[in-house]
């Protein structure tokens, strides 16, 4: 079978790495790709968001299943285009792809499911935003209602502070609506399930890293760093979290005729008085991706064909090696504002350690050399029996690697082996 995978991105790359390991597949193309996934597979230079060129591209080289990475092409409805042509797709059409697209949206049909999340008000209007902030005397985390790179959320400290999150984010195009959402306390995990539409396959939990320092300090980024399993919870707990999360998600989605095929993402924060849901997502994590599917045994592509509708999701499909893996972000300068592009990225060869993976993310090749693309540049993970030695992997395999610029956290994970 051939299998068009969708983005760019260390996400991607991870997908195909694993996608690559199945006995079904035949060939992998990647639209667009880096420089890691053409070292697996096909890059086809095909923008992701250009959907007909995507259907194109499908029809051409018969591919039996598309698998959608990023969050965009979803919004866009790239998994509809899809439908129609009659190609299968693992990725959730625009409506249910609205669970992450919209979170007034996503905020509603939680509060309507039952489901525990945060106290929230969605406005419509910054003005009327920044009148309740100042009337409620209280500090509201801030979020942009549609897609922001993972940077349309704003966690002040002060009601002034509270405010000016108003202000920025009501001025771009993410935050023509905002929400305004009571703080929460607690570790955050990330659980992340293969959908079918009715049924749910639970992947492990992963913590990812939002801040862009140590500490948790610095503003929201697209994710820092990850790693698998999360500790806080059991194998029992998961099974509790998807009877009382995730299928209930996926019953309101297809009470509201759109029901869910894909991977759907919970960011759960667990409070005192139980887990409660930060957003949704509609595909993998990033970099959560890099942390879980090393760990993964089992056929992963004929686990997204039975989201797609080519046969039965059953548990056990895929299940956990009992290693632990963390994957560590190595960043641009400049990045998250900012980013510098074109610089020369080093010593990615001389990492011979076999329990390690590098994973491209915002990289290309100019004039025959490895370059930074994009903020995120590259996400290094560590496998190890412990948390600590999977750890101790990732940073001594970062140890040879350079960029002009490069930085990252060097505190994943520590909270949970302190």
């Amino acid at each position: 079978m051939n299998v068009l995978l969708i983005g760019s991105g260390g996400r991607e790359h991870a997908l195909a790495w694993k996608l690559a390991q199945s006995p079904l597949l035949d060939t992998l193309f990647i639209a667009p790709g880096n420089p890691g996934t053409a070292q697996i597979g096909r890059n086809v230079p095909v923008d992701a968001l250009n959907i007909p060129m995507v259907i194109e591209v499908a029809q051409r080289e018969r591919i039996g299943l598309v698998v959608v990475g990023p969050e965009a092409p979803l919004a866009a409805g790239l998994a509809d285009a899809c439908l129609r042509a009659g190609i299968p797709v693992f990725g959730p059409t625009a409506a249910a792809a609205r669970i992450e697209s919209s979170k007034a949206f996503a905020k509603r049909l939680m509060i309507d499911a039952r489901i525990p999340t945060a106290e929230a008000r969605i406005f419509d209007d910054p003005d009327a935003a920044v009148e309740f902030v100042r009337s409620s005397g209280r500090v509201w985390v801030v979020k942009a209602d549609g897609l922001a790179a993972g940077k349309g959320v704003i966690v002040p400290e002060t009601v002034s502070e509270t405010v000016d999150a108003i202000r920025l984010l009501g001025a771009t195009r993410a935050g023509a609506r905002l929400l305004l959402e009571e703080r929460l306390s607690g570790p955050e995990v990330s659980l992340i399930a293969l959908c079918d539409g009715e049924r749910a396959l639970p992947l492990i939990l992963a913590q990812d890293h939002k801040r862009l320092r140590d500490g948790d300090a610095g503003p929201n980024t697209g994710g820092m760093g990850a790693y698998a399993p999360a500790l806080h919870l059991t194998f029992s707990d998961v099974a509790g979290l998807t009877a009382s999360i995730i299928l209930p998600t996926l019953r309101a989605l297809a009470a509201a005729g759109s029901p869910f095929r894909g991977a759907l993402y919970a960011g759960l924060m667990l409070t005192e008085h139980g887990p409660r849901v930060l957003e949704f997502n509609a595909r993998f994590g990033d970099p959560e991706a890099q942390a879980i599917l090393p760990l993964l045994q089992g056929d992963l592509l004929a686990a997204l064909l039975a989201c797609a509708g080519k046969g039965e999701l059953r548990d056990g499909m895929v299940h956990w090696n009992g290693y632990t893996a963390a994957c560590v972000v190595l960043a641009a300068e400049g990045y998250p504002d900012t980013p510098r592009r074109g610089d020369v990225i080093d010593g990615i060869d001389a990492v011979t350690d076999p329990h390690v993976s590098i994973f491209h993310a915002g990289t290309a090749w100019e004039n025959n050399q490895l370059v930074t693309a994009g903020g995120r540049v590259l996400g290094v993970t560590g496998i190890g029996a412990s948390l600590r030695e999977a750890l101790t992997r990732a940073y001594a395999a970062i140890d040879l690697i350079h960029f002009r610029g490069m930085h990252y956290r060097r505190d994943i994970g520590a909270r949970a082996i302190q």
